[in-house]
């Protein structure tokens, strides 16, 4: 390029130099983005990791000390720990179908690790990382305990006065789940965006 075209600033030119410099700010926003993308699947595989061990640690701990003994009381009889191997969901439901709860936690994982690819948002991070650690240790009973080949009885211990017996995994769930409640009625979505109805 001459001098004069450099005072007199060519359409080509000027064109060509925000070119670069669009594509330079959008390889910056897109490492920006894969940088917010990976912190937010670490805050889920985190808490994930957290509320798996924490209920695996758990069962051990009770199916040793307590199973085939007398309920332990924590506050009177309003909330006491006995051990329950239960082969239904929650509430004892379905205990004919054990097969079913196991697929059905498989494509829960499935779901959450899809939507992991799009994840920017620390709440849903935290309510997905709740729901996956749950869904894992309730799916390594079904795999692991008796009678085995995917129909485990899963331990619940936690026996609320007049409500049903469950477990930490169960509390995740549910923690999880009322958590995606709140965030979906605030118009938060799992990308980071806000929409409002």
């Amino acid at each position: 390029m001459t001098e004069a075209e450099q005072a007199i600033g060519t359409p080509d030119a000027g064109k060509a130099e925000e070119g670069a410099g669009t594509s330079a700010a959008g390889a910056g926003s897109d490492e920006a983005a894969a940088g917010r993308g990976k912190r937010r699947v670490g805050v889920l595989l985190a808490v994930a990791a957290l509320a798996y061990l924490i209920d695996l640690v758990s069962k051990l701990v009770v199916v040793a000390k307590l199973e085939h003994h007398a309920p332990v009381e924590v506050i009177g009889t309003w909330l006491q720990f006995e051990v329950i191997r239960n082969r239904g969901a929650a509430f004892g439901f379905g205990e004919a179908m054990t097969i079913v709860f196991t697929v059905i936690a498989v494509g829960v994982i499935v779901v959450i690790a899809r939507l992991a690819r799009k994840l920017y948002s620390t709440p849903w991070a935290v309510a997905l990382g709740l729901l996956l650690g749950g869904a894992f240790g309730n799916l390594t009973d079904r795999i692991f305990r008796a009678p085995g080949d995917l129909q485990g009885a899963v331990v619940d211990f936690i026996a609320p006065s007049h409500f049903a017996v469950f477990n930490l995994a169960d509390s995740a769930i549910v923690c999880g789940g009322f958590l995606i409640v709140i965030l979906s009625f605030r118009g938060l979505d799992p990308d980071g965006t806000v929409h409002r109805d």
